[in-house]
């Protein structure tokens, strides 16, 4: 478990969020399945709600923005900045686009919304008053993010270069797969990066729960679906669920969860 009121290192996954077409059908789901509460929802900020984990800030969900109506409905991952300017120069410069340049967000930061270079989408997090993830790897927070690219050794290269990430490859025969860590983190265990042939690139959110079957049974009972059935693997056992709309998110019982 991590507990965290101050920014996270720079290129370590900071916050995810996710713009949603019904506001209070999404919340009543996420509680039903993940036991989130809700702070915030000023009018001023987009109706944009913090979900909370034991009073503590874990996940953002908001309504589309003006204009954006018919994007995409998927949780996006961000990644800690200082700069957030400097950090889209990086960015085009090692191959990535820009889909949102960055953004004040009054006094809680400023974001922005790029792809790197195999077009797998994230979000960086210059961190004002909201620092982002309060808590992680618990019960219902964020237990791990992970960056899936249609070519491994350019992906690691161009995060290697943008956010200065180290790894651990974990590869075999049957996957290509590393952990990485932002610089000062020995560990490489801040997310993940591989390859999943047959799907356009993509950023990955896996939430912590006590009990994948049981939070799935939930997933159903609250009207989502599932993708992938719960299965056991070397670090917990995982489930790929949907949520009301489409969405796509992993529910992972591991250590810490």
């Amino acid at each position: 478990m991590t507990e965290r009121n101050t920014p996270w290192p720079v290129g370590a996954p900071a916050w995810v969020d996710i713009s949603v077409t019904d506001l209070e059908r999404s919340k009543q789901f996420y509680t039903a399945v993940l036991g989130w509460d809700y702070t915030g929802g000023d009018e001023a900020f987009g109706g944009y709600v913090n979900a909370t984990v034991h009073g503590r800030a874990v996940a953002g969900m908001a309504p589309p923005m003006p204009g954006v109506e018919e994007a995409p409905h998927v949780w996006t991952t961000y990644l800690a900045v200082e700069d957030s300017a400097a950090t889209q120069t990086a960015i085009e410069a090692a191959g990535g686009t820009t889909a949102m340049g960055p953004m004040e967000v009054g006094p809680f930061g400023t974001m922005g919304i790029f792809a790197d270079p195999m077009g797998a989408v994230f979000g960086t997090w210059q961190a004002g008053s909201h620092t982002g993830f309060e808590l992680y790897g618990v019960t219902g927070a964020v237990g791990w993010c992970e960056a899936m690219v249609a070519d491994f050794e350019r992906g690691k290269e161009f995060y290697t270069q943008v956010f200065g990430w180290s790894y651990t490859d974990l590869s075999s025969e049957e996957m290509q797969y590393a952990t990485f860590g932002p610089p000062g983190d020995d560990s490489n265990m801040s997310g993940g990066i591989g390859t999943e042939p047959g799907r356009p690139p993509y950023w990955a959110v896996n939430f912590g729960v006590d009990g994948t079957d049981e939070a799935v049974e939930r997933v159903t009972e609250a009207g989502g679906g599932i993708l992938v059935e719960p299965f056991d693997f070397e670090y917990g056992r995982l489930a790929v669920v949907t949520g009301p709309d489409g969405e796509p998110f992993g529910l992972l019982t591991g250590t810490g969860s």
